[in-house]
């Protein structure tokens, strides 16, 4: 384990990538650090940083404003409809208004800029229900289908959607741009994904959007975003939006992939390699969220030989024990040595593809 009173290059790119430092200022505080650095410290120099955590506090900060937004949408009833447009925009936007003020004050603090960043978002998940209700109130659709309640935003593909998704990733690049806090991307992600379906309904019409067309969308979607990302982390940033977005481009492209209809046995152990393919994604670009969907896609096929191929054998669920457990040994393995790993990949990419890796991902 190394040594808390030293800190590493990487501690500077993370604090950059929180947006705790410029990358100017860190390269500046690299050089001179370097300067002191001491005899045998190996290229490490003393100083103490502070490492983030993650602890009870932060799980409640996160649960309270997840809870906030999805009452106010995911799950919101038809009698909260029943306010009509122009109700439906005033709560809205004093919901919004009253969470941008706190949450603008909370962070002007250190010890409480995560809950105020939460309530920015928050307050930014607030739009698609302003937008709706004004929309509602003017019954102008713009020529757009007109989708009904609220409540339908989160469950339904309908082009008349696209205003309040266009308005949402609108507000959250705006509040991303004056608070740098990577949870805005949140709202703006799913936004995103929600556009690229509702797009696609309003070019096809909504009745000939057929279930296998929305599979197929979701799935480039969930390339493009990932491509999108990719380039995006090429550069050092003010803040880790790009968590979120590589979450939700793992999602969807996963799902996309998941539930597309093969009768072709081929097909679908072709499905397997994709996803462990996912894992070497993951370790390439240094997130681990393509990691769980490749696990849980390489999961999908192995219940497919239990269930459909060697429904009969006897001695297949031993065999796929022992698979399990070496499975167990491997993730065991790696946790213990994936820095040493990382640092070996890096050492045999090219100088061309070690350049194509995420900075966040990178060894500095």
């Amino acid at each position: 384990m190394a040594d808390p009173r030293y800190y590493s290059p990487l501690d500077l790119d993370a604090a950059v990538a929180a947006g705790v430092l410029d990358a100017a200022t860190a390269e500046r505080l690299k050089g001179f650090l370097a300067g002191r650095r001491p005899s045998g410290a190996d290229g490490q120099v003393p100083v103490s940083i502070p490492q983030p955590k993650f602890d009870l506090t932060h799980l409640l900060w996160y649960a309270g404003a997840l809870i906030v937004m999805a009452a106010m949408g995911l799950f919101s009833t038809l009698a909260f409809s029943a306010m009509g447009g122009a109700g439906l925009t005033a709560t809205g936007f004093a919901y919004g208004l009253g969470l941008w003020i706190l949450g603008h004050r909370l962070w002007q603090r250190d010890d409480t800029r995560t809950p105020g960043g939460l309530l920015i978002a928050a307050a930014v998940g607030m739009v698609p229900l302003i937008v709706f209700g004004i929309q509602s109130a003017t019954n102008t659709w713009a020529g757009l289908d007109a989708p009904g309640s609220y409540q339908s935003f989160y469950k339904y593909i309908k082009g008349g959607w696209l205003p309040m998704e266009l308005a949402t990733i609108v507000a959250s690049l705006l509040a991303a741009r004056r608070y740098p806090f990577a949870f805005i991307a949140f709202p703006a992600a799913f936004c995103l994904w929600f556009l690229s379906m509702d797009l696609a309904a309003y070019l096809y019409g909504d009745r000939n959007f057929s279930w296998e067309l929305r599979r197929k969308v979701s799935l480039w979607f969930g390339i493009v975003l990932f491509i999108a990302t990719w380039i995006y982390e090429l550069r050092p940033r003010r803040a880790d939006y790009a968590f979120w977005l590589h979450l939700v481009a793992a999602l969807t492209f996963w799902g996309g992939l998941t539930f597309q209809d093969s009768n072709w046995e081929f097909g679908k152990f072709l499905y397997c390699l994709i996803n462990v393919g996912l894992l070497a994604i993951s370790l390439f670009v240094g997130r681990r969220a393509y990691a769980v969907f490749g696990v849980m896609g390489v999961m999908t096929y192995l219940g497919h030989l239990a269930y459909d191929i060697f429904k009969d054998s006897m001695l297949f669920p031993f065999a796929l024990s022992a698979f399990g457990l070496g499975i167990v040994a491997l993730g065991i393995f790696i946790a213990r040595r994936r820095a040493a790993m990382e640092a070996r990949m890096e050492a045999i990419l090219p100088p061309g593809l070690a350049a194509l890796r995420p900075w966040p991902a990178r060894k500095h």
